[in-house]
């Protein structure tokens, strides 16, 4: 019998969302990552993104890294942008049902490369993004695990 998720429907994630996540990253052969991640309303469409951490590479080197989104809200899912202006189309995510999970998925082509991103929010209250990265330029997977940030 599957377990209720927290997350509810597709279309009530967006609203999981909000607040502050500890996130853990893989970059594959490459780098990791940790940090905090924090989801803060806009309005009531849109939830501005913005993770800051500390990354490991490969070869021991440390340093400071942030990025920013914007999460907007969409039947059945979200659309993430790049925070810049004018505001720029990543990838529009439909979620559905998957298992015990919600789950969705999108493609961006960065020429000349391309990343294919899969979401999954799982029964735990936690969710995953992960990022595949193929072209003559890149060739990675980037994998995130985002859990919900508990105060003292």
């Amino acid at each position: 019998m599957p377990r209720i998720s927290p997350w509810g429907s597709a279309d009530e994630v967006f609203n999981g969302l909000e607040g502050t996540w500890d996130l853990v990253r893989t970059i594959e052969k490459q780098a990791t990552m940790a940090g905090i991640a924090v989801f803060t309303p806009q309005h009531a469409t849109m939830l501005k993104y913005r993770e800051d951490g500390r990354i490991r590479l490969a070869d021991g080197k440390e340093l400071d890294a942030h990025r920013e989104y914007r999460f907007e809200r969409a039947a059945g899912g979200f659309a993430v942008y790049f925070e810049e202006e004018p505001p720029r189309l990543f990838h529009r995510i439909r979620i559905v049902r998957d298992a015990d999970a919600l789950a969705g998925s999108a493609s961006h082509l960065c020429t000349p490369d391309t990343y294919d991103s899969a979401y999954r929010f799982l029964v735990d209250g936690s969710f995953t993004i992960r990022h595949t990265v193929r072209g003559p330029r890149k060739d990675y997977v980037s994998a995130t695990v985002f859990r919900r940030r508990r105060e003292p």
